[in-house]
């Protein structure tokens, strides 16, 4: 009969179904089925998680928020127990983005992590990354320090598997963050290490990019010697070198040292900051921040050293 119902009339039809179910006594039937007794001397979990399955979806319809994250918590021990990882994982999920709603943010870390865990069993790295990287999402604004630990793990999981490619967008996220909690050493550090990613896939585009945000996030920081020595580094991989990116950096770096404030801003507000990520072009755009002159002052003084070497 369900094989004869178009999509609308199959989801009023459980609509239906759920509407009509008490989804208290299907959990109470359900919690039963898991209990031990004299009567019952195995746990029958099968028939307790398609329960508990039909009673988040009624608690859901219902609007139940708290009673179907519990549901889909148990939903997901239930189709753990019958060795069953891929569709824990699921309504793992499912009880984590009602914690969110719910605003249980503890709850949202700890669900997604499982989630990941039971991907992994699987041995679905992907989904195990994506479901720490809606974690880390939606933990920003409440928990910004739980978020990049996630996106960290999300990354981590990817590069274990040799996927790097697939994570360049939680590399940017978890800087963006960093930005934004103005740790800006840990923001080039993941520009940096998306540029290392970047260069395993021979994304060169990206990787020079990533390099000069880096640097452009060293200078918005006033840390001139790191700047530079990021440029540095960065130009012994021969792609950066050759590429516009350095070009910019080169010219942006040489005013630095000559104290041209006008020369910095007219670089950074120049066409080649455009394809940066926009938090980037932000930061581009306020440069020169600190001191120029003490920049200047310091380098004057490297040279005159220099020239004073007999050695």
């Amino acid at each position: 009969m369900r094989g004869n119902l178009g999509s609308g009339e199959e989801e009023a039809a459980l609509s239906a179904m759920a509407s009509s179910s008490d989804p208290d006594k299907l959990m109470s039937k359900a919690d039963k089925l898991t209990k031990l007794s004299f009567t019952r001397w195995n746990a029958d979990w099968k028939s307790a998680t398609s329960l508990y399955e039909q009673a988040a979806t009624a608690y859901r319809f219902r609007k139940d928020n708290e009673k179907a994250k519990d549901a889909f918590e148990k939903a997901s021990k239930g189709q753990e127990m019958i060795s069953s990882p891929w569709d824990a994982a699921k309504h793992m999920e499912s009880a984590a983005a009602l914690a969110k709603e719910l605003g249980h943010w503890n709850e949202v870390s700890d669900f997604y992590h499982r989630a990941s865990e039971l991907y992994r069993e699987c041995g679905r790295p992907q989904p195990a990354s994506d479901a720490l990287a809606k974690g880390a999402s939606a933990l920003e604004e409440k928990s910004p320090e739980e978020a990049i630990k996630m996106y960290d793990e999300a990354c981590s999981v990817l590069e274990e598997d040799g996927k790097e490619h697939m994570a360049f967008d939680l590399y940017r996220a978890a800087a963006a963050l960093y930005i934004k909690m103005e740790k800006y050493s840990d923001a080039a550090a993941f520009f940096l290490r998306l540029g290392s990613a970047a260069d395993k896939c021979n994304a060169i585009n990206s990787q020079c990019k990533a390099y000069l945000s880096a640097i452009i996030i060293y200078l918005y920081a006033h840390d001139f010697q790191q700047a530079q020595k990021c440029y540095n580094d960065c130009s012994e991989v021969q792609a950066f070198l050759n590429s516009d990116q350095n070009r910019c950096a080169t010219k942006l770096l040489s005013a630095y040292e000559e104290g041209d404030a006008e020369e910095i801003k007219r670089i950074s507000q120049s066409s080649a900051f455009n394809h940066l990520d926009h938090v980037v072009i932000r930061l581009a755009r306020k440069l020169p921040t600190g001191d120029l002159q003490a920049i200047k002052k310091a380098d004057d003084g490297e040279e005159s050293l220099d020239e004073d070497d007999l050695t």
